[in-house]
């Protein structure tokens, strides 16, 4: 039988980090559900749950939101190499480049075993991140980049980073709800990929620039940009059904954000950015996005092509009207989900290192008994 690759099934650490039962649509964080921690929880309580597996008491995440907010801070150094940059580098590569400079500007940055000065750098990068994001945004369009405040939360400095201006609740609020549901999802290829360079016994700022590179490919963390592509192709919605016809019941084409490699039920994430991109769409007047969105799911959802094989929309679907809704360029939508994923990354990093190298084995399948030839006469 032929090896379709990929590690289906295979096992490959125990975590406490999260679990997901797809035949039911169940994603828990350290024992409480995305539900409950989406209408609750601030990111920097997720931070600190996925660190500890309890969440922090009232002191603890004032400890912990303001250590991120007074470390948020980039060096100069990286910021001028930004802004550098041509302005259409793409935001996932600069964020990649910009996170494997600032190791240089850590003076942890070589130390691979305590894992409290591991805890000190993730929440430094934590941070980091965030002003790199808002800052390339703002450089792309010319403008300075805005130092973050030490009296905001991670949400709320994004919002006021990105405008210069006091943090818009709803806006801040929306942030923080996406920054929830995207900080960690088990051994999915990015988080993998961050535990592969950790067990080399390599530096934090190497694994989580894997991290990052892996979360760049289209189908991974950049599925949420081809899904908005995909809305401002169908641009109207009246166009919805005549697209739908065309280009998937009578074409080869696939629904960017219906699907998901685990999830063979309703996606909790996908419903809960859903009342999210609901009201934003309605607090900011622009509904015709999600409106868009809500008929093209209607119409898989009727098709029994989708019926049959339990295709739902993922998180990413309705993640991208949120996105573009708070005025994001499509670049950004996958430096958010760095920014988000960088939770779950560095508890991931800082459970491995001390662990054993991770070396899977494969199948030989090519050619044997070949005897050498000259290279005159080949």
């Amino acid at each position: 039988m032929a090896n379709k690759g990929g590690l289906e099934g295979a096992v490959v650490a125990d975590i406490t980090t999260s679990f997901i039962d797809g035949a039911v649509g169940k994603l828990i964080y350290s024992g409480y559900t995305i539900e409950d921690l989406a209408e609750n929880a601030t990111f920097e309580e997720v931070l600190f749950l996925l660190y500890n597996v309890r969440l922090p008491n009232k002191s603890e995440f004032e400890d912990l939101r303001a250590t991120i907010a007074k470390s948020a801070t980039v060096p100069e150094p990286v910021l001028a190499m930004m802004k550098s940059l041509p302005t259409e580098t793409p935001a996932m590569a600069v964020l990649r480049t910009a996170v494997s400079m600032l190791s240089a500007y850590d003076d942890d940055a070589e130390n691979l075993t305590d894992k409290e000065v591991a805890k000190a750098k993730a929440f430094r990068l934590t941070g980091q991140i965030t002003t790199i994001c808002a800052a390339w945004m703002r450089i792309v369009k010319g403008e300075e980049p805005v130092a973050p405040r030490e009296d905001l939360t991670l949400a709320e400095n994004f919002v006021y980073m990105m405008s210069s201006e006091e943090p818009d609740a709803t806006a801040s609020a929306a942030v923080n709800v996406y920054l929830v549901l995207l900080a960690e999802h088990g051994m999915n290829a990015s988080t993998f990929t961050t535990r592969v360079v950790t067990a080399t016994g390599a530096d934090m700022h190497s694994a989580i620039v894997g991290g990052i590179g892996a979360l760049k490919g289209p189908s991974h963390g950049g599925a949420n940009s081809e899904a908005m592509k995909m809305f401002l192709e169908i641009g109207e919605v009246d166009n919805v059904e005549p697209w739908f016809d065309k280009n998937i019941k009578n074409g080869d084409r696939r629904i960017m954000g219906i699907g998901h490699r685990v999830y063979k039920a309703n996606d909790p994430r996908a419903g809960i950015l859903k009342k999210h991109a609901e009201a934003l769409a309605n607090s900011s007047g622009n509904s015709k996005w999600f409106e868009i969105a809500v008929k093209l799911e209607e119409a898989a959802r009727a098709d029994q092509y989708f019926i049959d094989r339990n295709l739902y929309p993922n998180v990413d679907y309705y993640s991208a009207i949120v996105l573009y809704t708070l005025d994001l360029d499509i670049d950004m939508f996958t430096p958010l989900f760095a920014m988000s994923r960088i939770a779950g990354w560095s508890a991931h990093v800082i459970a491995q290192m001390g662990g054993r190298l991770i070396r899977p084995k494969a199948n030989y399948v090519g050619p044997e008994g070949l005897s050498w030839t000259p290279i005159g006469e080949r």
